[in-house]
């Protein structure tokens, strides 16, 4: 099975997959994957005219977009989000004609694009403009966004905004366009598809595991006997009334389930309008909090922490009678099971989130049924259950070898995030888990109050203090562009400074010149106005072209090297150390001003 279908297959129920990371805000968008440009129908467009962009994509061999929102893996489609001034309006993009592709992962075929193709976006210029400036210049940014995949895997890289300028002008020439603007197809833009990422049977059959996986749990597996018991005997004997009993019973169970489906749908209209949840997932904050969620509930898995349910909710169980009182067991049932369930149903839940509402609330009601099919099959035939197997240590394993299931989920996605931010994730990781096991392992019921909450006050304490040192968010000062031999080179001939970072994943130090140099305001402005190139050349992997570089051009024997090239110097200039602002100032201070 392949590295794509394994996480898809693990993910169906748990979480979306999700994000890779790109240089953003560019008049040409580079990846590791995909070249965008933009190109404009005029130059000069007049008030009141139509003009168009052209976005031109330049895919590596064997890598796609999706093309419909329909079957693309949580809704990440290729898709635009043009911003500009008011006065200016833009249409729907118009797309290419699709092509198929049989997704062995999905087993079915989809719509993608692949190869060079180009999508245009119409807009029109209002003929009621501010002021009385006779020639207008607006800033107009699109932002891209979809997963690329290839037949092993997918990423969904941060492809940020394209930008360029619109000129407004009453005598503009619209005579010569540079392209040809295609009629839009309305057949081509949603391309008809299946209304489900996964077979529908694949889907339930999950389901009824998961929810079936809850009895087996430690909290329940010891009391599903006497309960079933208990209705046999509340039935007196009576086959039918025990029937009756026990499929009312069952009843109870469905209807809790059909109670968290009801509150996924009030979140999904509310946040579905308000905040677009499933986009949550690519954002890398987001995907950062889903890997320390599953973190957590592996740690739950694991019987580090424990979360009861309240006495009195739970004592309720022991005076139901009848049928209603046979509904509302099962309805306690259900919710005597979340102290062990409550990872699986954590995951469920933020899975769910960014899910079609048909499909979530499916998956939920048939959850619920997997769970009550055990009490539906054995009431009838309680004298079945002295062939059950003995509660014992295998019910603990089974948790917690889920435990192990959340932490692999969480490294996959960990590793889906950007570089930068993957290492803060890490270690705030492991100081959070630290701290939960302060919270649980240190304190029992026989622990006083006042040594209970001092403990885990001091564990919060410390998470969130490890939360603002690791996991603020840096502002970017520099723009950095991907080491480039030929960028190099063309700055070398137009005789402009190059300030090349060699650096790595795996290097502390390298992390230091960053705090103590490349942090700083006065540097940042100086690379600014000095017109010089910054170039970040990562050498994490040993056969990268940073990584032949340094040790091939530079002869460096590793990292961190900070290396500027000027016009006037045939030598570069070299600092290996950890600070070097202020020597990095004066060369820069020297340079003119662009």
């Amino acid at each position: 099975m392949n590295l794509k279908k394994t996480a898809f297959l693990i993910c169906t129920i748990l979480v979306p997959l999700c994000t890779a990371s790109a240089q953003t805000n560019r008049e040409i968008i580079e990846s590791n994957d995909v070249t965008i440009s933009l190109r404009q129908l005029y130059d000069e467009v007049k008030p009141g005219a139509e003009s168009a962009f052209a976005i031109n994509f330049e895919l590596r061999q064997g890598w796609h977009f999706y093309a419909s929102p329909e079957s693309a893996p949580g809704g990440m489609n290729l898709k635009f989000a043009p911003q500009g001034p008011s006065y200016i309006s833009f249409s729907k993009p118009i797309f290419p004609t699709s092509e198929p592709y049989f997704d062995k992962t999905l087993n079915q075929e989809l719509q993608v694009y692949s190869g060079t193709f180009d999508v245009f976006i119409p807009f029109k210029i209002s003929t009621d403009l501010p002021g009385d400036a006779n020639k207008i210049t607006s800033l107009v940014t699109i932002a891209v966004d979809g997963a690329i995949c290839s037949e092993m895997l997918c990423t969904v890289p941060d492809l940020g905004r394209l930008k360029t300028q619109v000129k407004i002008y009453p005598l503009a020439d619209m005579n010569q366009p540079k392209f040809t603007l295609p009629e839009k197809k309305p057949e081509e833009q949603t391309p008809t598809v299946k209304w489900s990422k996964y077979p529908l049977w694949l889907i339930l059959i999950i389901s009824i595991l998961v929810g079936m996986a809850f009895n087996i749990m430690p909290c329940v597996w010891p009391v599903l006997p006497l309960i079933i018991m208990r209705l046999v005997e509340q039935a007196k004997q009576s086959r039918g009334k025990t029937i009756s009993m026990g499929m009312v019973f069952c009843g109870g169970i469905v209807l809790f389930f059909i109670a968290l489906a009801a509150l996924n749908i009030i979140l999904r209209v509310f946040y579905g309008t308000v905040l677009d949840w499933g986009d949550q997932f690519r954002e890398p904050v987001f995907l950062g909090f889903m890997v320390l969620l599953l973190l957590v509930l592996a740690l739950f898995m694991f019987g580090i922490f424990t979360i009861t349910v309240p006495a009195s909710i739970s004592s309720k169980s022991e005076k139901a009678k009848g049928l209603p009182g046979a509904l509302g067991m099962g309805f306690l049932a259900a919710i005597l099971s979340t102290p062990c369930s409550f990872g699986i149903l954590a995951a469920v839940f933020a899975w769910a989130q960014g899910q079609d509402l048909f499909i979530s609330s499916v998956v939920f009601l048939f959850i619920g049924l997997g769970m009550a099919l055990p009490y539906g099959i054995f009431t009838p035939f309680s004298g079945v259950l002295k062939h059950l197997p003995r509660a014992g240590q295998w019910m603990e394993l089974f948790k917690q070898s889920l435990g192990f299931l959340f932490l692999l989920i969480a490294v996959f996605l960990l590793f889906s995030m950007p570089a930068d931010i993957r290492g803060s994730v890490l270690y705030f990781a492991v100081i959070l888990a630290f701290c939960v096991w302060m919270w649980g392992s240190w304190v029992n019921f026989s622990t006083p109050e006042l040594k209970k909450w001092a403990v885990r006050i001091t564990a919060v304490i410390i998470a969130v203090a490890a939360g603002i040192i690791l996991l603020t968010p840096k502002e970017q000062k520099i723009d950095w562009q991907k080491y480039d031999a030929k960028k190099i080179q063309q700055a070398r001939d137009e005789s402009r400074p190059v300030l090349i970072k060699f650096t790595a994943d795996w290097c502390l130090s390298c992390k230091v010149v960053d705090k103590l140099v490349f942090a700083r305001d006065d540097v940042a402005q100086l690379i600014e106005q000095k017109n010089v190139l910054p170039i970040k050349a990562d050498t994490t992997f040993k056969d990268s072209p940073a990584t032949n570089a340094l040790k091939n051009i530079y002869n460096e024997p590793g990292v961190p090297v900070t290396i500027l090239l000027l016009p006037d110097k045939k030598e570069p200039v070299r600092w290996h150390g950890k600070s070097f602002a202020e020597q990095l100032k004066e060369y820069l201070e020297k340079l003119p001003s662009k």
